[in-house]
């Protein structure tokens, strides 16, 4: 194979990757960032127990996604990184910060304690997911690059846009910690969480139409993709599905409870939690057919940010080993918990 041919495979692995936590880091950030509309020690207990087996596992994906831009993309990162080096090391301390609460909230003496480390899994878990959306933002509107360094300010990470881009994913990350718990609760528990799943559903399709809507004028490349003939073609069916799952999810939502639990009652459950899964997936589509092929917008691409051919292939030959391995053990830690989860029963 030739270099340009395995960096294209490394870069659909790595955005993989990177799509993978989003979906499994993300409904479990989303627990979190319900946690203020959660009252009730029972409550609470009951929404972190549906993701106390899995959470450790779910952020596999970031080092995996952040390891191999760092191996097989080396210009990149040395590029990107210094453009957001302030909201990458705050989501690194509110992760490290939110998941020591996740655990110490067991553990707490008195109720007052809990209480604070209630707050602080809440915290960390806001303020996670607002830094992952901002330098997700500062990296899509564009990183300024003279010869092969980063040639911005310190605060360039700092715009409208990447503020925007942050709360929209505060409320996508919301809807899917909802929708997770529609999937694995039930009664009350669930009612309370299908009426907060509405409600940030049409936020999240908000967020998704005011970012669709100003990500063309960015930069000119972004334009040419979405509204030049016969470019638009290709990307005509994302606004198109969109639409459709936003339907499916809100009839999901609908449909969902009904009675004591059975195969059919949970898999229909999970209906508008997969729906926002699609959604998420629809809206990462079209973040790279934005971007492609650029890996650091707008000016190199994923072959000029490679690194040589031998070490790519070395490392591709490492994942073909260890990725099918991470998804085995993960399908089997999801396929073991699953079902209901109900009060005074959990991982913990």
């Amino acid at each position: 194979m030739s270099a340009e041919t395995i960096a294209t495979i490394w870069a659909f692995l790595i955005a993989t990757a990177v799509f993978l936590y989003v979906c499994m880091d993300g409904f479990d950030l989303g627990v979190g960032i319900l946690f203020p509309w959660i009252h009730g020690k029972e409550d609470r207990d009951l929404a972190v127990n549906t993701v106390a087996p899995v959470w450790d596992g779910n952020e596999t994906w970031l080092i995996l996604g952040g390891g191999g831009l760092f191996a097989v993309f080396p210009l990149a990162y040395a590029t990107i990184m210094p453009a957001i080096y302030m909201p990458i090391i705050v989501m690194l301390l509110a992760l490290v910060f939110r998941g020591v609460a996740f655990e110490m909230r067991f553990r707490a003496a008195t109720p007052g304690q809990r209480v604070w480390w209630d707050r602080s899994f809440s915290g960390g878990s806001y303020v996670a997911t607002l830094a992952q959306g901002i330098a997700l933002g500062a990296l899509v509107q564009g990183v300024e690059v003279e010869g092969r360094a980063y040639a911005g300010g310190w605060w360039d990470w700092l715009s409208p846009f990447s503020i925007v881009t942050g709360l929209a994913l505060l409320a996508g990350y919301g809807l899917l910690g909802a929708c997770w718990l529609v999937w694995k609760t039930e009664g009350e528990m669930q009612e309370q969480v299908r009426r907060l799943a509405r409600g940030l559903g049409w936020l999240t399709l908000g967020f998704i139409a005011l970012v669709s809507a100003v990500v063309p004028f960015l930069l000119p490349a972004f334009r040419d993709r979405w509204f030049d003939f016969p470019a638009i073609l290709a990307a005509l069916p994302v606004p198109i599905l969109v639409v459709v799952l936003a339907w499916r999810l809100f009839r999901g939502l609908d449909e969902a409870g009904g009675g004591r639990e059975h195969r059919r009652v949970v898999w229909r459950d999970g209906i508008p939690f997969a729906c926002a899964l699609g959604l998420f997936f629809l809206a990462y589509t079209g973040l790279g057919i934005s971007i492609w092929p650029t890996i650091v917008p707008p000016s190199i691409t994923i072959w000029e940010a490679a690194a040589p051919r031998d070490s790519q292939l070395f490392l591709l030959v490492g994942a073909a080993v260890l990725i099918p391995v991470v998804l085995a053990y993960t399908g089997y830690v999801y396929w073991l918990f699953r079902g209901k989860v109900k009060a005074g029963e959990g991982y913990h």
